[in-house]
């Protein structure tokens, strides 16, 4: 395995509130971890959101002993949850704030990922493939057949997200396991990046530069900033 993180302020933010973990080696019972967070919240409380969720987070999850990596990670999305709203109430400053959470973990050739938000995980195989749902406003009006995919990429409500560490007393991440092959690739990003670029664009520079992710990861930063950099840019890749 081989694997590659980056994250970009972008052209337009002040501030980076996106935060990546990506750790190849073992952390607590999990053989690897990696995580792509995109942090909301006015001045600072984004970027905090963020940060403390994932660092939270690994924690929890070097300190667990369950074996089920599912139950795991579920049970440490969730401390992190109350525990992001538990400062939220103390701090003022710190109001509202909360962040998306995609994290994967991959046991020989089984991928193991969670997600709550709009920040996504894809497989590069044969083809690429979208595993996880967005969390979004303009993803529940995709599926009532409200408006089309092309249409909701650029809707003026695109970044309402649904779901979020810190929006609700209650959270609930949805789950998939995927099956990987050889040479299959696994993408990890914030919406800085598929809201600049498309899949087809993406795939097409992962591919060509699959032989080094840093110059893959690098590549598709600088390509969505060209493009307009609207937003903090987060990205993992791994090769299996």
């Amino acid at each position: 395995m081989e694997a590659f993180s980056i994250t970009d302020i972008g052209e337009r933010r002040s501030v980076n509130q996106d935060y990546v973990f990506c750790e190849e080696n073992a952390i607590g019972k999990l053989p690897n971890l990696f995580i792509v967070a995109d942090g909301m919240g006015g001045h600072n409380a984004g970027d905090y959101a963020s940060r403390f969720c994932v660092e939270y987070f690994t924690q929890r999850i070097m300190e667990s002993e369950n074996l089920s990596p599912i139950a795991m990670i579920d049970a440490a999305i969730k401390e992190t949850n109350d525990n992001l709203r538990s400062i939220a109430e103390e701090q003022a400053e710190l109001e509202g704030m909360g962040t998306t959470f995609v994290v994967a973990t991959i046991f020989e050739k089984e991928l193991y990922v969670a997600n709550v938000g709009d920040s996504r995980l894809y497989v590069i195989g044969k083809e690429m493939k979208q595993i996880t749902e967005d969390h979004s406003l303009v993803e529940v009006m995709v599926k009532n057949g409200e408006l089309d995919r092309d249409e909701a990429r650029v809707h003026p409500n695109k970044n309402i997200i649904t779901r979020a560490l810190g929006a609700n007393v209650a959270v609930e991440p949805d789950f998939f396991e995927v099956n990987l092959e050889d040479g299959d690739i696994v993408l990890m990003c914030s919406d800085g990046l598929t809201n600049m670029l498309e899949d087809n664009t993406i795939e097409n520079i992962i591919r060509e530069h699959v032989q080094h992710l840093d110059t893959a990861a690098e590549t598709l930063v600088k390509q969505a900033n060209e493009n307009g950099g609207k937003d903090n840019i987060a990205i993992i890749i791994i090769k299996v």
